[in-house]
């Protein structure tokens, strides 16, 4: 799937650049790197990436988010995975309304890289397919949604969803890997584009609830379909 990808690997913790840098060139990956923002805006200046993997905390002038700016401005199509530890969380997910196409937490294991970058790249890059298997099928943890019948089970129980219900479920399973602002979501079920984020919270937190209703065991503690303060909801199977 991620053959002769160009990438960029951006982060100042050498050990964390070497196991990324190693990780993507067993995948694939043709791999350059960057050591800080600086190094990684020249970079940037005249050569195109395919992917770039970005560390939040940037020691130096130059942080992740001055960089993702960069590449949105000069690249506008180059996919971006924002790194962040534990502590800075917020930060991260808030870049999302940036263009962050997923975000992963430190430390970080090779399964989640490959796979975070896998989803990722099946959204923005026209050559990279799904599986023609499974393709059909949605498999997170105990859900199962078939995109053919609609039909969505949890624990081998069928849900029974309204259309609404199951257009935001099946949006939030395939972006798993990322928080789906408000407004992104509100397109998804119904069809058009808030004025402002103020709308958009208020039209889908509605939709979030019935949801919750019927997916989660404790409606009132989910652990499934999650908020994340001041940037949109996020999906955990």
């Amino acid at each position: 799937m991620t053959d002769s990808l160009n990438t960029l690997v951006v982060d100042d913790e050498h050990g964390i650049r070497l196991f990324l840098t190693e990780t993507l060139r067993r995948s694939g990956h043709l791999v350059s790197n960057a050591s800080s923002g600086e190094q990684a805006l020249d970079v940037l200046r005249d050569s195109r990436f395919d992917l770039v993997l970005l560390d939040l905390k940037l020691g130096g002038a130059v942080d992740g988010l001055r960089v993702l700016e960069a590449v949105k401005w000069r690249w506008p199509d180059t996919v971006v995975i924002m790194l962040t530890a534990h502590g800075s969380l917020d930060s991260a997910v808030a870049a999302i309304g940036e263009g962050v196409d997923g975000y992963l937490l430190k430390p970080v294991k090779a399964d989640e890289l490959r796979r975070a970058v896998d989803k990722a790249l099946a959204r923005r890059l026209p050559r990279v397919a799904e599986s023609p298997v499974d393709g059909d099928v949605l498999c997170q943890g105990d859900f199962r949604l078939d995109k053919k019948t609609g039909q969505v089970t949890l624990d081998d129980e069928a849900l029974d969803l309204t259309p609404y219900e199951h257009a935001l479920l099946r949006h939030l399973m395939e972006n798993s890997d990322r928080v789906v602002p408000p407004s992104e979501l509100v397109e998804v079920v119904r069809d058009y584009r808030p004025e402002g984020v103020y709308e958009a919270r208020d039209v889908i937190k509605w939709y979030i609830h019935r949801l919750r209703q019927k997916v989660e065991k404790d409606p009132s503690r989910p652990c499934h379909v999650l908020n994340v303060r001041g940037a949109g909801y996020t999906f955990k199977p």
